[in-house]
């Protein structure tokens, strides 16, 4: 009877990796050979619970909808409601309260969704499985598994708990969601070293990776959020909800204001009442002025220009998930990016090959069978007959030189995979190396398919990770001839030949391909050799029919390689001031090679990489200066990539994530703004992120700060031009009380005032297009306020000039004799007639209007004329006067108004070119 299993708290600290296989068993108290009994297997499943990661309940609709509630300016608004209904002015406090509802209901709507990235983790693990229970197979619910359950694989499985590897044949997995890294992993069951980092823990298979060859058993030591994608799950669920910088100098802002707004309306009543004012004619003044100070618009005006920009980006195969995320882009400095899948093709592709003392090119990426093979020196090689005419004489009868003949059919013929073309693109089945291997074959004219039919595998000894190689049996030309690939320094001591270019035998030399594989692997390639042998009738194949008297064919180098407009995009980042910096879980030299490609890095040689190794040496300080200091990461695990994004957050850079793996969910939620791959990204990643991109291409995050640039701009343009209407109103509110005289504009004509031109006249800069030169210039620094001191200078400017125009109106239209309902007409056509002719100003914050082209935005003008038709609506429509009271005027008001709204405009362009000097 095997010992008890020592307390799960005891075990969840072991490192697994470190212990023999048969340690690891004893500490479950499970044998081998008969597995968890069914009690034990209940016991266990009620201890440590289902095998799926724990769920949080999201905010629900009504929290939602009331957090909208608890902004500081819509407070003061409810405020102002609140007092308005107690004064019993209900159409007033109708329309305030109409105002917060409206505005609530848009920022509910526009609400991120709840989170969704711990149910599509549950989605990530398999859901049924082979383990063993009392002695015997079974097949159970992935969900019912138990630490101690010893688990059977197979190619095709997805491992549905975190296992050590008790015993395998051949067993190879995929990591890449995990770990970053595209090619497929060997494992076996000898323990390795405790330090050893994730992406290198051969003897244990990860829930929610993928086996891709062979078989073996394993015994699970983790389920749940236990395992390391759970762990994951744990990472994401800890991560803030992180504001963006507009929404954080938007609540900065709006923090300030509500205390200018407060104190200006305490003042007026203080004022009000000193000078012996009804008090309840006090508390209407000072509920103006916080109307008219407060920009109701400007929530409602912010959301539709987000939204207007996740229109654009779509357009652009960005998908928005978070509207703020749309002008994050335009602040970012720094863009984090996953090497695998992001700024790379995620898809192994041979673009080196030597073969007969001579060096070849294949081009092309990816598994689209679309290049050529060309001469290290740059001629074309000629591609090979037809399948058919290759096998219709001698397997060498071709126009390819034959050694590159023979070794592009020994990687078709020793070979598992399968390329074929579905949905209107090329995929795989099996390993993604072996796949790269069919692929640079079918460039140079063979195709598998036949070849198969042709020469079919009579034997075959499968890949051993101990040997390093594989070999298959074939008969050509009646002779039996095993082809074999694998590890150089393994074929190599086997070989007492090569093939030269002609197909003839010649000396092998050793040092010399020796050297041209470690030129390959400095450049960041994974190489592969391959040789055969002639069997003699009746021959078997066996590990000593291939362990001698071999002749070499070739050599193979194989990348995941950069994709094509990823060169050309960081070039772009660089220009506009982004440090592009590369995370991956990859191996360091495939990682430095893969930046100085595309131009992370100016130099592969000298280039500094820190591992996840190094990185684990370094406190916060020390990795502060590292994330700052180093462009590229690699064999980095998830809780470092989230470090690094948090180093960097904390000097104050705007850091943009990508990524497409569960490896990198926790980092994407974390960044200012998280993208991820819409097309080869996992669902974990596209939920944690505040982006996801449609075709997978680094070049369309350039597009996307693009766009939010310009948004940034056009929202910028809004608020300094929205602003100084409410600056006018509250002095014009303010100076009535100071001169003791009646209000120029009532609380509801300054609602009026507020919501139509927001709508109307604020709006149509949202579909401004981005100013020449826009990605020439350097990210706003981080701290900067929304507002410089040239727009506070500018918004003061034009405010003044509404209260100099719509107050002296006012009191000529008393002096005049005109009635009050007259007078306050003139005064509220004259606040909208200066906001027109300003929307032209700050169509620009910095050229003259000329400068801009007139009808390059026609929103602009069908605002204005749609403005200019409700102005004469409240003006001489009876229904709108009784609500509104307002009365019709003449056509001498309307000339005086337009004239204060040309020289208002002259007088803004003159201030601007003033700046510019």
């Amino acid at each position: 009877m095997m010992t008890s299993p020592s307390p799960s708290t005891e075990r969840d600290r072991l490192q697994w990796h470190a212990l023999p296989a048969t340690e690891a068993l004893v500490q479950h108290g499970v044998a081998p050979e008969h597995g968890l009994g069914e009690a034990e297997a209940a016991e266990r499943l009620l201890r440590h619970g289902p095998n799926r990661p724990s769920q949080q309940p999201g905010r629900s609709a009504l929290t939602r909808f009331l957090a909208q509630l608890k902004e500081p300016l819509v407070l003061v608004l409810i405020g102002s409601g609140i007092v308005t209904s107690m004064l019993g002015e209900w159409v007033d406090s109708s329309v305030i309260f109409g105002v917060v509802v409206i505005n609530a209901v848009i920022g509910y709507l526009q609400e991120s969704k709840a989170e969704a990235a711990l149910a599509a983790l549950a989605q990530a693990l398999a859901t049924e499985v082979t383990v063993l229970r009392a002695g015997r197979r079974r097949r159970i619910d992935a969900v019912h598994l138990v630490p101690g359950d010893v688990v059977w694989l197979t190619a095709g499985d997805k491992v549905p708990a975190d296992l050590r590897i008790i015993s395998g044949k051949q067993l190879r997995t995929v990591e890449a969601q995990l770990t970053g890294e595209a090619a497929p992993i060997d494992k076996h069951h000898e323990e390795l070293p405790e330090d050893t980092a994730l992406a290198d823990r051969r003897n244990m298979a990860y829930a929610g990776t993928t086996v891709v060859a062979g078989q073996g058993h394993g015994l699970v030591v983790a389920t749940a959020d236990a395992t390391e994608t759970g762990r994951i799950s744990g990472l994401i669920a800890s991560a803030p909800e992180i504001a963006t910088p507009l929404t954080k100098k938007m609540g900065e802002f709006a923090g300030l204001l509500l205390w200018v707004i407060l104190g200006l309306a305490a003042l007026t009543f203080v004022i009000g009442v000193a000078r012996g004012q009804m008090m309840t004619d006090m508390l209407m003044a000072a509920v103006a002025l916080a109307v008219g100070a407060i920009p109701e618009g400007l929530p409602a005006a912010m959301s539709i220009t987000l939204a207007i920009g996740v229109g654009r980006m779509a357009k652009r195969r960005a998908i928005i998930r978070h509207l703020p995320a749309v002008e994050a882009l335009g602040s970012t400095t720094v863009i984090c990016s996953d090497k695998t899948g992001t700024l790379t093709e995620n898809a192994m592709t041979v673009t080196e090959l030597w073969a007969g003392g001579e060096a070849f090119i294949a081009s092309g990426q990816g598994y689209k069978p679309e290049g050529e093979l060309l001469h290290h020196g740059g001629s074309a090689v000629a591609p090979a007959p037809s399948a058919r005419d290759t096998v219709s004489g001698s397997a060498g009868d071709t126009t390819l030189e034959m050694a590159l003949h023979e070794t592009l059919l020994a990687g078709v013929l020793c070979n598992d995979a399968a390329l074929y073309h579905e949905h209107r693109q090329w995929q795989i089945t099996g390993d993604p190396t072996e796949a790269a291997l069919l692929v640079v074959a079918k460039k140079g004219g063979l195709d598998e398919a036949t070849l198969r039919s042709v020469f079919p595998r009579r034997d075959e000894l499968p890949f051993d990770s101990a040997r390093q190689t594989m070999a298959t049996l074939h008969e050509i030309e009646g002779q039996a001839v095993a082809y074999v690939k694998g590890a150089i320094e393994k074929l190599l001591p086997a070989c007492r030949a090569m093939l030269a270019a002609d197909g003839s035998e010649t000396a092998l030399e050793t040092a010399a391909l020796e050297a041209v594989s470690a030129l390959m692997a400095a450049r960041g390639l994974r190489v592969l050799a391959l040789a055969r042998r002639h069997l003699a009738a009746g021959e078997r194949l066996n590990e000593a029919a291939i362990g001698n008297d071999l002749v070499f064919l070739g050599l193979v180098g194989m990348i995941d390689p950069p994709r094509a407009r990823a060169i050309s995009a960081v070039r772009t980042c660089h220009a506009a001031g982004i440090v592009v910096k590369m995370i991956t879980g990859d191996h360091a030299e495939t990682a430095r090679s893969i930046a100085a490609q595309i131009g992370i890095v100016k130099d592969a040689h000298s280039a500094e990489v820190l591992t996840g190794r190094d990185l684990a040496r370094l406190d916060d300080q020390a990795l502060k200066a590292a994330a700052l200091r180093v462009d590229v990461f690699a064999r980095v695990e998830p809780e470092q990539k989230l470090r690094l994004v948090r180093a960097l957050q904390a000097q104050g850079e705007v850091v943009a994530m990508t990524g497409d793996g569960i490896n990198d969910a926790p980092a994407l939620k974390q960044a200012d703004i998280g993208i991820a791959m819409g097309l080869g990204g996992t669902d974990v990643a596209k939920e944690a992120a505040a982006m996801v991109l449609t075709d997978d291409n680094f070049a369309t995050i350039e597009a996307a700060v693009e766009e939010g640039r310009g948004i940034y701009d056009n929202l910028v343009k809004f608020i300094t031009w929205t602003l100084p209407t409410n600056f006018g109103e509250g002095l014009v509110i303010l100076a009535a009380i100071v001169a003791g005289v009646t209000l120029p504009i009532t609380p509801l004509q300054i609602l009026w005032i507020n919501m139509t031109t927001a709508v109307l006249l604020g709006l149509p800069l949202a579909f401004e297009p981005a100013e020449r030169g826009i990605m020439h210039r350097p990210p706003r620094p981080p701290g900067s306020p929304v507002l410089d001191g040239v727009l506070i200078g500018r918004i003061v400017l034009v405010g003044s000039l509404m209260l100099a125009g719509s107050f002296g109106m006012f009191l000529l239209a008393g002096e005049r004799g005109q009635s009050m309902a007259e007078a306050r007409t003139i005064a509220m056509n004259v606040f909208v007639a200066i906001e027109t002719v300003y929307l032209f100003n700050c169509r620009s914050l910095r050229l003259p209007v000329t400068a801009v082209a007139a009808f390059s935005n026609p929103w602009i003008w069908a605002g204005a004329g749609l403005q200019l038709a409700l102005q004469l609506a409240i003006t001489y429509w009876a229904p709108l006067n009784a609500a509104f009271a307002t009365a019709p005027i003449d056509a001498r008001a309307w000339g005086e108004i337009a004239v204060i709204a040309l020289v208002a405009m002259l007088i803004i362009e003159i201030e601007k070119r003033l700046r510019r000097r």
